[in-house]
């Protein structure tokens, strides 16, 4: 039995009261016997207005925030799962997952591949890649306290191929914080944090944004830990940031995988027409 911690935020436009909460969180957190924090999307920075966003999104090795939550990480001896955006190289902008162990070192980092670019028949309309660029590599993480963790972000979770590759890496859990706005949230929200959990027979742990947020932005919150039979062990609600430890049972995986082998099963699919 492992115990990890879940940070259910409402983050805001002001880097450095997003970081206090990240950093208060991870000595809560520790206080109370977790080993790993997660975060949700955007946990550093939330904000939708690109003029107004631009003096905070800074390279990881200039941003303050970075900084901040690799020392609380060393201080409090916990892994954390930052979100943020942060400049690439290149000059673009990247919405990127850090983990840090519990020395405060980089153990791996992960670009969001899926840009969510859509059109909602509330009115809601987002347009991620005019501002983002997409990440290009699957990443996975050995040896973390819950054994090899496969990084993802939010719309990530719309495409299978992502996490069939995750599968394959026999990943012990997928970390998917996200944004999700709150139509897509009561649609589909649960449906699809358990079908991942149940197609990788592996943990699903999902740090959620909630509330309104100062862009003028709702997300839906929710929360989750989603065990690898698919069941939903914590659901943080949608009302309320808030910190939640969590205490999930590592040996579950193999007992499923053993109970129902999926993942042993699995055969390529042709690609030829009918016959």
């Amino acid at each position: 039995m492992t115990k990890i911690a879940l940070l259910q935020m409402t983050s805001g436009i002001d880097p450095e009261t997003n970081a206090d909460a990240i950093v208060h969180a991870a000595h809560q957190a520790a206080g109370e016997g977790a080993k790993m924090l997660f975060t949700p999307e955007m946990a550093g920075l939330l904000d939708r207005k690109r003029s107004r966003a631009s003096d905070n999104v800074l390279a990881e090795d200039e941003s303050p925030i970075v900084e901040r939550v690799a020392g609380a990480s060393a201080d409090a001896g916990i892994w954390i799962a930052l979100g943020l955006p942060v400049t690439r190289d290149d000059g673009r902008w990247v919405n990127r997952t850090i983990l840090f162990d519990d020395n405060g070192e980089v153990a791996a980092r992960y670009d969001k591949i899926h840009m969510f670019d859509v059109e909602l028949d509330t009115g809601e309309s987002w347009r991620e890649s005019a501002a983002y660029a997409p990440g290009q590599h699957v990443v996975t993480v050995d040896d973390t306290p819950i054994g090899r963790l496969g990084l993802t972000t939010c719309y990530d979770i719309r495409f299978p191929a992502l996490f069939e590759e995750l599968g394959r890496r026999n990943c012990d859990a997928i970390a998917i914080p996200a944004a999700f706005t709150v139509p897509t949230g009561k649609a589909h929200w649960h449906v699809l944090q358990r079908a991942r959990a149940i197609e990788a027979s592996a943990f699903v742990i999902a740090a959620a944004q909630v509330g309104d947020h100062e862009d003028g932005r709702s997300t839906f919150g929710h929360s989750l830990v989603v065990g690898p039979w698919g069941d939903v062990q914590l659901d943080m609600g949608g009302d309320a940031p808030g910190l939640q430890v969590w205490e999930i049972d590592t040996g579950r995986i193999a007992e499923v995988r053993k109970q129902l082998p999926s993942l042993a099963n699995k055969r390529d699919i042709p690609r030829s027409r009918n016959p």
